[in-house]
């Protein structure tokens, strides 16, 4: 039973990290078309709305691939807490409720309700980043809830690299909610202080999403060779 679980998990794993790598890459084309002043307003927010459609799949990607992992790691022995079933699956609800938000977000993104959604799932993304450093951390000092010893540190590693791809997308995310706030502003009329900003912001966030895609293709090297 355990051998067919794992096999099922690892295929939606490797989906979730398909749908994440692949629609990071989508935004990233689509932001050009955001803010190109060149292009009327109509055909910009044209290509905002298509990247808002892409990022959402890898949006679902980033939130289940951590209860994925966890679940995975309980299989291997790593989080032997999740044995008991109860907290599995308080586990999978807390994420499932987590993925809930990230949709309301979306479903809702050109509304201020949208808006304080995407701010509050920011709130519960610092928590998670210091709870996920606290269990790698803990695992290399042979503590905590997670079970790691010598040829299993790739496990710790991971979660650690995967805290820091948090990290970058929340600044990510940050410029794409500007996105709403700035045409807002760019409806009115031809704006050069929202347009720098909006410019400024898009350079930033190309310079890290490299450094994120080559974060997301160490994870995904540690998981599939588990060097150490």
């Amino acid at each position: 039973m355990h051998f067919a679980e794992l096999d099922l998990l690892r295929w939606v794993h490797i989906i979730a990290m398909v749908y994440w790598l692949g629609g990071e890459w989508g935004v990233f084309q689509t932001s050009y078309n955001v803010t190109n002043s060149a292009l009327s307003l109509a055909e910009r927010k044209r290509h905002m709305e298509t990247a808002y459609r892409i990022d959402i799949l890898a949006r679902t990607g980033i939130v289940l691939l951590f209860p994925l992992g966890l679940h995975m790691g309980k299989i291997y022995g790593f989080v032997p807490v999740l044995e008991n079933t109860a907290v599995l699956i308080a586990m999978w609800m807390f994420f499932l409720a987590w993925l809930a938000m990230t949709w309301a977000a979306f479903i809702k993104r050109e509304t201020d309700l949208g808006i304080r959604i995407t701010r509050t799932e920011e709130l519960l993304r610092y928590a998670l980043i210091a709870v996920i450093v606290w269990l790698a951390l803990t695992a290399y000092m042979g503590s905590g809830p997670i079970s790691s010893v010598e040829g299993t540190y790739w496990y710790p590693t991971k979660m650690l690299l995967y805290a820091g791809t948090l990290v970058i997308g929340l600044f990510l995310r940050f410029v794409m909610r500007q996105w709403t706030a700035y045409f807002r502003v760019l409806a009115a009329g031809p704006n050069p202080t929202i347009q720098a900003k909006l410019e400024k912001e898009i350079g930033q966030a190309r310079i890290a999403a490299y450094v994120y895609w080559i974060m997301i293709a160490g994870i995904c090297f540690l998981g599939a060779t588990k060097p150490f």
